[in-house]
């Protein structure tokens, strides 16, 4: 059975930090993928490595070659794709556990032709959040160009490992690195791309962590006037792509935005400061508590489960884990007042108010509350609003994944008959209850 993904890893003397990367694309949750490990005539212990994994996990195939450099490299795994898309790691860096699930679900939920994500960037302990497009829905080509117009040189649009592909695309018009350029060449590849692409989906969760600090051009060895020629290169590149994808008229108009890539360039992919401690940055759980024993461990491990799966909705969707959190709740009808709805959720009322205001401020829910007989607490309604219809698909589908994944390796047998006894458990708290 082909795997549905084709994930491409050049290595090239990367022993230090490659099992980490290996080992973040086999804990996907998300399964049917090839690994395509290319050892690019490294002189340390990294091609033992990837045999090594090769040997262990039948996902992952290497393959050994002389030295030509990440562009070759990169265009021989290409050749020996077989998964419908196609992601991109680099040696040094790894993936979130639900990086290629969620990369998946949002081109064939969207049916997209390119999905870009945000990412993290590291250095040492310290990590931050970097993305571009906040817009929601599917872009056209001219739209996405638009926002790539407005950063040129940004990582997020020049590089391949935040982005998932189509290999049909790919094949059909034959698109391969340049091995004769070593700066830009993935910027210029995502291009050609683009040019045959016709819809976009920009996914607003962080998922790969970027840790590598990518050398400037002198550092590389090249000259200035080297240097100079490549860049100048590249932006006639960039140029010409905007004079096919915007009719004369229009690209008159942008030309000095258009321009505005030879002084970007120059800044060599900035990327934004770091900020926070690493491993802060997504839902982690103490090992003590992973390994506890007991009903109160089992409560907190299952909160912090649905917790995981709500994350990436939440940020997805530019909320806060407890406003994720309430909409998850406000979708099932428990509570009719609000001090109810504050013992359902586990919030003060206070802190229920503040999450309820946040959520009527972002448009997704309205409230009203009415007295129904004189000193009884006042009805609360809750009124999803229409900009809520895709944000709760999201959450449903976070609640789909926990589910999930709490039943994991169960046969239909199992799941019947665990059904049946967390039904009996239920009815005897019930009972306790009434």
């Amino acid at each position: 059975m082909k795997p549905s993904v084709s994930i491409i890893v050049p290595v090239y003397n990367a022993e230090a930090c490659l099992s980490r990367c290996v080992e973040s694309v086999l804990n996907q949750e998300y399964e049917s993928f090839e690994l395509l490990l290319a050892d690019d005539g490294s002189r340390d212990g990294s091609g033992s490595i990837c045999d090594a994994f090769a040997a262990a996990d039948s996902r992952v195939r290497v393959f050994h070659k002389e030295n030509s450099g990440v562009s070759g490299t990169r265009n021989l795994c290409l050749s020996q794709a077989r998964g419908r898309y196609l992601q991109f790691l680099d040696a040094d860096d790894w993936i979130t556990p639900d990086a290629t699930k969620l990369l998946v679900r949002a081109m064939e939920e969207h049916r997209c032709d390119l999905v870009v994500a945000d990412f993290y960037r590291v250095v040492g302990e310290r990590v931050s959040h970097k993305g571009d497009i906040d817009e929601d829905g599917v872009l056209s080509r001219e739209e996405y160009a638009a926002h790539m117009m407005e950063n040129p040189a940004d990582f997020y649009y020049g590089v391949l490992w935040n982005k998932l592909y189509r290999r049909d695309i790919v094949e059909k018009h034959s698109l391969r690195m340049d091995p004769d350029i070593s700066w830009c060449e993935d910027f210029m590849f995502n291009l050609e791309y683009i040019r045959h692409a016709r819809r976009f989906f920009a996914l607003q969760v962080p998922i790969y962590y970027y840790v590598k600090t990518k050398g400037s051009l002198c550092t590389q060895g090249l000259s200035i006037s080297k240097t100079i020629q490549m860049k100048l290169s590249a932006f006639e590149y960039y140029n010409q792509f905007y004079k096919t994808v915007l009719d004369e008229e229009e690209y008159e108009k942008r030309r000095l935005k258009i321009y505005r890539f030879l002084i970007d360039a120059a800044q060599d992919g900035v990327v934004p400061p770091v900020s926070a401690r690493l491993g802060s940055e997504r839902i982690r759980v103490p090992p003590a508590a992973l390994e506890g024993q007991g009903l109160l461990f089992d409560f907190f491990r299952e909160r912090k489960l649905l917790d995981y799966y709500l994350e990436a909705a939440a940020l997805k969707n530019d909320l806060s884990l407890q406003e994720a959190r309430l909409l998850l709740y406000l979708r099932q009808p428990g509570a009719s007042t609000r001090r109810e709805l504050a013992d359902f959720t586990g919030l003060s009322r206070g802190g229920l108010s503040i999450l309820l205001n946040r959520l009527e401020g972002k448009e997704l829910i309205g409230v009203s509350e009415a007295r129904e007989a004189e000193g009884r607490e006042k009805r609360l309604d809750i009124a999803f609003q229409p900009d809520a219809a895709p944000v709760l698909e999201d959450m449903e589908a976070a609640w789909r994944d926990f589910t999930a994944a709490r039943l994991s390796g169960f046969s239909q047998e199992e799941r019947e008959q665990y059904g049946q006894l967390a039904g009996r458990v239920q009815e005897n708290i019930r009972k306790v209850l009434q």
